[in-house]
């Protein structure tokens, strides 16, 4: 049985995301905390961050923070800002990028297990 847990935004280190320009990921509460079914990730985009077109092998379920990027997922293009949501079923071709001089962050949450990136 799980444990409650509450982490300090201090506590959280961020990550350069590898295949992307201007991207960082810190998990928030994941495996690590010993969270039985669900990741919270937040990850920031810097302004004229670009993330190429991938999939991932879960679905995506996200929650914009701050500022304004464009996403694509399959064949559209979307302007998000904050307090927009999105869902980004497994499998999904999308990609990422803010053309704005602010940056941008945003919450995902994933099941846990393994999220194979593969870059299109």
């Amino acid at each position: 049985m799980s444990k409650p847990i509450v982490r300090n935004a201090d506590d959280i280190e961020y990550e350069a995301v590898g295949a992307a320009d201007g991207m960082a990921k810190g998990v928030l509460i994941g495996d690590e905390q010993d969270a039985p079914n669900f990741a919270i990730r937040r990850f920031t985009l810097d302004p004229g961050a670009t993330v190429p077109e991938h999939t991932n092998e879960v679905e995506h379920e996200q929650f914009v923070l701050e500022g304004e990027y464009v996403v694509g997922i399959g064949d559209e293009e979307y302007e998000v800002s904050a307090g927009d949501s999105l869902l980004i079923p497994a499998g999904t071709v999308h990609w990422y990028r803010n053309e704005s001089d602010e940056p941008g962050a945003f919450i995902c949450a994933v099941p846990n297990g393994d999220d194979e990136i593969q870059l299109v």
